[in-house]
């Protein structure tokens, strides 16, 4: 029952009933009926606080809580009720911080049986720490009486001078009182602001942090002597919620239980199974009818809402709800999908520009043509018949769209991008750094991890059962050298079963190509292309999704067992080899596509075999290029539709209803507290735990990659990259804000590592859209067609010079066709596309010189495009200044302020010690004229009256 609680939430006084008598009503046993009715005649505590936002005087908030399994008999809750009772109801104003609970706990020993020695450890870590967490000066109150049986929770409020100290620690940039105009623009550019803020003033989130701002307050770091300096008129407010769960988690982490020989802070105490779970709480209900308005509300009205995908980020309002690292991730997402709109409509272009010169393309206009009457040779051995080339003409048309000149413009256009992309990030995130108080903030070391200290721990008991003095001890390469030796097997292993499962995907089409060509209906083997591609891309797909869950578990263990210091170091070494397992793993089907199919063929007579039996694959007539973009665009598309969306819907809601279920199955509750309104940090427990803010940046990356890597091959990426997007930030707002318990705030002036591995992906997307453009596709063939070997400066005449001849007389013995007349005539001479000497040469099927030109021209291509492009990018990022201009500005003003508010704070203090002088000169010489005794005496007040402590 909670009707103890209930009253306990209010003063007995102002109940007008003495708390001894409830008691007496409780054991009598008339708790049912009884409480009931006193329920009714009285004021409803949970509602004065807050259901759970405040401690249950309804003054004091909750900034953080703790929460721990327990075990109770149920002989002990009776004494444990009225323990607490008896320990709140006599609660001092000094004493609000001691628990409750620990006038339960003495009593309950006597009372109920023993608990196991691990319940019993675990318990007395918690009383020693919450013991230190009130010598720190927090307050703590502990609620064991809520509706999930076996969880209880310890509220934490932090006073306001904890709040003045720990601000001064972490150097916490405050606004103080003086304002100052910000620079705005004049004559021309004002013109045009204030017409750009009126065209897009529907798409702007009706929000107070997103309105343009004309004043802003000056910040300066925390300090208890300078109070004055801060506009303290409103103390409740002057920290918010976020600044307040930092401060708190920073003492969370540097208290310590010693107990054992064991320091440990909160980290080791949730590793340990001691606390189950450590959160701040959302600062209300986000739906619902009467709910009070509150940030998380308005977030959820105007961020995390399909219906207002159209309009921009309330970023001020994330930032001060999640802090900066959230804020900087949702802020660098916006910015990538606005830039994705200008290369959306770009390559909508270049699609359009091939669908409209398809008519007009003569390769494909040859290819088509059934008059040329071109027979080529067999795709595989016995089983494959001879073919027309004009029966290719669906796929020939189709490559034309993606492979015109306009891709080679798109791929140049695409690494512009990427560049700028880049420099405008850098400019935003300094506009955001100067917005949000970061301009010279630096991180310093963070705690050690849990898993670190047990580490260092057990070296130093190691050592000490040696018998060794030992100072401090760390962790060296050589305690790690076991750990790096299995990350660098584990990743060569990984890497090699990519390459594996790569491989068994050319050998299911090999064999599936070879099975399908036996079907003797015509429209079978002419789909026979079509239906192998896309079978073998679905199961790459399906091989991806499933290797990607697999390798990020695989890539946390890694790093797990190389037990970096930090939390910092964990994820950057966390990142780069989740990255490197999900590049290799994403991009192996496509390289192998792009750079690798119909290179290692061989000719007919003399092919390549794998396992002596399986010949390797060919491009189709018109290149690899088309496969190549159905590979690319069915991955992209299956990846940001199955993993990116579905996954993110559909895992965290099973999760939440899987928790449902168990907590029902647990929980036994009668009808009363069936019926009452859960608190808040009862329905903040039952959300999901944040997990970081890795997977939701690996999946962009992963996504730029195919925007940037492969884009001559397919110029429609960038609109389905924007299309995603779009419901991507929808997605992770709601996620952010209904599905997952609140973040602790963490402050950061960058994306960190990310803007790293971006650039490195931006450079080496240079390079493989110029091997793609000069290798994969038929740009550099054409060109050099056209200016060195065509006759009258067309292309009439590509599509032969492209294929040499075969006899079909030098056909190894056993893989001619078995029906070599399933043309209908007897074939003497087939094609295929290679450059090589014709069987009447003297040299005949060596490679001829065409081939040497083409390659040279090939590689002049590579090295001239990517130097050019190289460049080109370089000079962008010169000529753009990563501050803008009047950041810059702003950033100097601020500096010349706050030196001019000391100089005259420093002035006002000169000027008031000299007044004091004065005064007490004059009333030094007033003294004099009076008696020695009366001046002793009136010295004595004076010295006592004018004393004051001057900070100068």
């Amino acid at each position: 029952m909670r009707v103890n609680k209930k009253y306990s939430c209010l003063p007995a006084e102002e109940k007008g009933i003495h708390i001894i008598n409830i008691r007496a009503i409780e054991d009598i046993g008339y708790d049912q009926h009884e409480s009931t009715l006193l329920n009714s005649l009285s004021k409803n505590p949970d509602a004065d606080c807050k259901y759970g936002l405040y401690f249950r005087d309804g003054k004091r908030k909750v900034d953080y809580i703790l929460v721990y399994h327990y075990k109770k008999s149920s002989a002990g809750k009776t004494l444990a009720r009225r323990a607490q009772q008896n320990d709140s109801s006599v609660r001092s104003t000094k004493q609000d911080q001691p628990l409750p609970g620990k006038g339960v706990q003495l009593e309950m020993g006597e009372s109920e049986p023993h608990m196991d020695y691990h319940e019993d450890d675990k318990r007395f870590r918690r009383e020693e720490y919450e013991g230190n967490l009130v010598e720190a000066g927090l307050e703590l109150e502990r609620d064991e009486d809520t509706k999930i049986h076996g969880i209880g929770f310890v509220k934490i409020h932090a006073p306001w001078n904890v709040l003045c100290r720990e601000a001064e620690f972490l150097k916490l940039k405050m606004p103080t009182k003086k304002m100052y105009q910000i620079n705005q623009t004049h004559g021309l550019l004002k013109k045009i602001n204030s017409v750009i803020q009126k065209i897009t003033e529907p798409i702007q989130p009706k929000v107070a942090e997103h309105k343009p701002q004309t004043v802003k307050r000056l910040s300066y770091p925390f300090s208890r002597e300078k109070q004055h300096l801060f506009d303290l008129s409103d103390k409740d407010s002057f920290f918010d919620s976020k600044t307040r769960s930092t401060i708190v988690y920073e003492i969370l982490k540097r208290t310590t239980c010693t107990k054992a020989k064991y320091s440990m802070g909160i980290t080791s105490l949730l590793a340990n199974g001691v606390y189950s779970a450590a959160y701040p709480l959302h600062d209300g209900d986000y739906e619902g009818e009467n709910v009070e308005p509150n940030d998380r509300k308005l977030l959820c009205e105007e961020w995390a809402s399909y219906g207002v995908f159209y309009k921009y980020q309330p970023i001020d309002l994330v930032r001060k709800y999640f802090g900066e690292k959230i804020g900087l991730y949702f802020a660098w997402l916006g910015v990538y999908t606005q830039m994705l709109i200008p290369a959306s409509i770009v390559g909508i272009i270049v699609f359009l520009y091939g669908c409209a010169t398809v008519d007009e393309n003569i390769p494909s206009m040859e290819m088509c043509d059934q008059r040329n009457n071109i027979t080529m040779c067999p795709l595989c051995d016995k089983t494959c018949s001879y073919w027309k080339m004009s029966s290719a003409c669906a796929t020939a048309r189709a490559s034309h769209l993606f492979d015109n000149p306009a891709t080679v413009f798109f791929s140049v256009f695409m690494a512009l991008w990427a560049a700028t992309f880049m420099e405008h990030w850098k400019r935003k995130q300094m506009r955001l750094n100067y917005r949000w108080d970061l301009t010279g903030f630096e991180e310093e070391e963070d705690h050690p991890r849990a898993e670190y200290e047990a580490k260092v721990l057990e070296k130093s008991l190691r050592k000490e059962h040696k018998h060794k003095e030992t100072d401090k001890e760390k962790l060296t390469w050589k305690d790690r050298f076991p750990a790096y030796l299995t990350n660098f097997v584990g990743i060569i292993f990984m890497v090699g079963l990519t390459f594996a499962i790569v491989f068994g995907v050319i050998i299911y089409r090999i064999s599936t190509a070879a099975a399908l060509a036996i079907s003797s209906t015509p429209s079978g083997r002419s789909s026979v292309r079509v239906t192998v591609t896309a079978t073998a891309v679905i199961i790459n797909l399906v091989v991806i999704i499933i290797l990607d869950e697999v390798y990020g578990c695989i890539a946390r263990w890694l790093t797990q067992i190389e037990v970096p210091k930090t939390d910092k170091n964990f994820e950057e070494r966390l990142i780069f080899k989740a990255f490197l397992l999900k590049f290799v793993n994403a991009y192996t089907p496509i390289f192998y596509v792009a750079f690798f199919k119909g290179r290692f063929v061989g000719r007919p007579g003399d092919y390549v075999y794998i396992f002596h039996s399986f010949r390797m694959e060919e491009c189709a007539p018109g290149g690899c290029l088309m496969e190549l973009c159905i590979q690319l665009s069915i991955i992209m598309l299956g990846k940001q539709l199955i993993q990116n969306n579905l996954f993110e819907i559909g895992i965290p809601k099973m999760k939440k209803f899987i928790r449902y279920l168990k907590l029902k199955r647990r929980r036994s509750l009668d009808h009363e507290e069936h019926m009452k309104k859960k608190q808040r940090y009862e329905v903040d427990y039952n959300l999901e735990p944040f997990a970081g803010l890795t997977p939701e940046y690996m999946e962009m990356i992963i996504q730029f990659g195919f925007v940037t890597l492969f884009v001559a091959s397919f110029p429609l990426a960038p609109l389905f990259a924007l299309l995603n997007n779009i419901i991507e930030i929808r997605l992770d707002a709601k996620k952010f804000v209904t599905e997952l318990r609140r973040p602790v705030a963490v402050r950061a002036k960058d994306i960190g590592i990310w803007y790293n591995i971006l650039r490195g992906i931006g450079k080496l997307a240079v390079i493989i859209n110029a091997f793609v453009i000069s290798f994969t596709s038929d740009f550099i063939p054409r060109l050099v067609y056209l200016y060195m070997y065509s006759e009258n400066g067309t292309m009439h005449g590509f599509v032969n010079h492209t294929l040499s001849s075969f006899n079909v007389s030098d056909f190894q013995a056993g893989t001619a066709p078995n029906d070599p007349l399933d043309l209908g005539y007897e074939v003497q001479i087939c094609r295929y596309k290679d450059y090589r000497e014709p069987p009447w040469s003297e040299n005949k099927y060596d490679i001829s010189k065409d081939f040497w030109a083409v390659l040279a021209a090939r590689l002049a291509f590579v090295i001239v495009f990517q130097n050019l492009v190289m460049f080109m990018s370089e000079f962008v990022d010169w000529i753009i200044p990563d501050i803008p201009k009047d950041i810059s500005q702003q950033i100097h003003k601020e500096k010349v302020l706050m030196v001019e508010v000391f100089m005259r704070e420093e002035q006002g203090k000169l000027q008031m010690l000299e007044t004091w002088k004065d005064k007490d000169k004059k009333k030094g010489e007033n003294c004099n004229n009076h008696s020695p005794r009366l001046s002793r005496s009136h010295s004595g007040s004076l010295s006592s009256c004018h004393s004051y402590p001057l900070d100068v």
